[in-house]
């Protein structure tokens, strides 16, 4: 066993945290060596594997044949988990090639903001570049390929993508459906900083409204403070639930349950799936707790997700939608300035080693702060709700708020055409008036109707066939003599001939029946007869008839046009 080993082969280098020699069990065969990596975490996240395999690349090439498995010792309880490592070399290669160019190139890379910036150091220093460039990465929700899309169209910048929205009316059967996110509005709510509202947001709290925000250790499962805030009128309550240890958190839990029952019809309110999740965990972690010396058995109170409501409907300036930008917006400020979720989570590990109060207050002053927030978002989406529904009610509009449906729909490309000379705008006016009698009145005069062109009918759709020839194909590919496969039923093809006679001249209209075949090796389609083809192009006319054109136009001089409008009249003969 080696620890801390420093492995090199190449241009590639790696410090393995651990590595162990297992002798072989035939003789005559080299040991193997397994690399081994020590996460604390208890959960393995897919990143940790290929650091593992990124580990067994060095050394297998170090030492010259395969390093094919590895082991991963984590968590509190040290498990052990070992990893195939040689399903994930190709993904490995891949992403070192990916990084060796970027050191070799002397073009820094380009700034992109991601889910992990919350968990840099650098996090402050790259938003105040993307800031700066008004990079697209700012939009918290937007993908790597919706970004490489809008940049294809010449979008770089939120800016120009806040240009891109139109406002269009809503099609009467997607009426019933949900809305879909404009990240183009985004934009346009955050250039002109002011609040965007998409049809009418509806939230029904038909109760009691109870905040409820979850602080807990994601990678333990373990939910440690539960906190409640309570409104009855001007009447605040704040309940925050402690655990000091995972086994305290079914009496956290039973202690909400008991809260929930002295509430009179309480409405849980949250934000995110996270308290969702909590929920249906502790329901089934948990069965429900004995009734009370009363005889009543506290239930769970029915719950509403304020980011489904916000979703699509309301757009807030900021450039996501978490709990926090919205409500920094709404000017609401946190007694930490870098209080955050995964700020908690290093909050609690001080605690956990610590037992400092100091600790414990700041986490509980945190989830406290959280519930105050969500009910602010709560009763601004309630404002925005009841502005929506009765618009005659509300005798002052709000400045910072903006209604989708009342902007003008921007139908036309140029603006309305104005002139301190009202002839010119009653000629632009009039401009318009033959399409007004076309595609609107049409529809409801009758004189206008018979006035109104008749569309002209396609002459093939109505030729009559005189001849039917089946042709003979092979199902030999004729490239590489394969047997092909049926492609589909028989298929026709129309041409159109020229029938001499001694006293008269008929067209005629053969009708060629042929089967293609498919050729799964050269991936071709053939079985098409290369007569009735022109440069590979299917030939409408035969040969007969295109000889009779060549004469009429190159023996007798007649004019092209003469000669069409002539093989045209005779498309009638019989």
């Amino acid at each position: 066993m080696a620890v801390d080993f420093v492995a090199q082969a190449h241009n590639l280098e790696s410090r393995l945290h651990a590595l162990e020699r297992v002798p072989s069990e035939s003789r005559g065969k080299p040991p193997q060596f397994v690399p081994i990596r020590f996460v604390f975490s208890n959960k393995i996240t897919k990143d940790n594997k290929l650091l593992l395999a990124f580990d067994a690349l060095v050394l297998s090439e170090m030492l010259g044949h395969e390093v094919s498995h590895g082991k991963i010792i984590h968590g509190d309880g040290h498990a052990r988990l070992k990893v195939k490592t040689s399903t994930l070399m190709s993904e490995v290669r891949k992403l070192t090639g990916k990084i060796i160019a970027l050191l070799s190139s002397s073009a820094p890379p380009d700034l992109v903001l991601n889910q992990h910036c919350a968990e840099c150091a650098f996090q402050a220093r790259c938003r105040q570049k993307a800031m700066e460039k008004d990079d697209l990465s700012l939009l918290a929700s937007m993908t790597e390929k919706e970004r490489k899309e809008y940049r294809s169209k010449g979008i770089f910048t939120v800016t120009q993508l806040s240009y891109t929205f139109r406002p269009r009316r809503r099609p009467k059967r997607l009426r019933d459906k949900r809305e879909k996110y404009h990240r183009s509005l985004k934009a346009l709510a955050i250039r002109e900083g002011k609040i965007h509202i998409v049809g009418s947001p509806e939230l029904k709290i038909e109760g009691t409204a109870v905040y409820l925000d979850v602080e807990g250790l994601p990678d333990r499962d373990f939910y440690y403070l539960i906190g409640m805030c309570v409104r009855t009128g001007d009447s605040v309550a704040q309940h925050s639930l402690w655990a000091d240890s995972a086994d305290d958190e079914k009496r956290i839990w039973s202690e909400f349950l008991g809260t929930l029952a002295t509430v009179e019809n309480p409405v849980l309110v949250h934000y995110g799936s996270y308290e969702t999740t909590f929920l249906k965990r502790m329901r089934a972690r948990y069965s429900d707790p004995p009734a009370d010396p009363t005889g009543t058995t506290p239930t769970l109170a029915p719950s509403v997700n304020l980011l489904s409501t916000i979703f699509a409907q309301i757009y807030y300036p900021t450039f996501s939608n978490s709990l926090k930008d919205i409500a920094r917006f709404l000017r609401f400020n946190w007694s930490e300035a870098e209080a955050s979720g995964a700020r908690s989570v290093v909050w609690r590990h001080i605690w956990e080693a610590s037992r400092d109060p100091a600790v414990k207050k700041k986490l509980v002053t945190y989830n406290a702060e959280d519930c105050e927030a969500l009910a602010l978002i709560a009763q601004s989406i309630l404002r925005f709700a009841a502005r929506q529904a009765h618009p005659e009610n509300t005798h002052t509009d709000e400045a910072g708020v903006v209604c989708v449906d009342a902007l003008n729909p921007l139908v036309n490309k140029w603006r309305r055409f104005s002139s301190p000379l009202g002839e010119l705008e009653f000629i632009t006016k009039a401009a318009h008036w033959d399409y007004q009698r076309d595609r609107i009145y049409v529809r409801s005069s009758t004189r206008l109707k018979r006035a109104r062109p008749k569309a002209k009918t396609n002459p093939k759709s109505v030729w009559r066939v005189d001849k039917t020839i089946d042709c003979e194909t092979s199902n030999r590919c004729p490239r590489c003599h394969r047997k092909g496969m049926k492609q589909g039923p028989v298929r026709p093809r129309f041409r159109q001939e020229m029938l001499f006679g001694r006293s008269s001249l008929r067209r005629r209209v053969i009708q060629y029946r042929y089967q293609p075949y498919w050729c799964s090796s050269c991936r071709q389609t053939f079985g098409v007869d290369e007569k009735l083809l022109k440069r590979g192009k299917p030939a409408r006319y035969g040969r007969s008839l295109l000889a009779f054109l060549f004469y009429q136009i190159i023996e007798l001089c007649i004019p092209t046009r003469i000669v069409a409008e002539c093989v045209g009249d005779s498309s009638d003969w019989c």
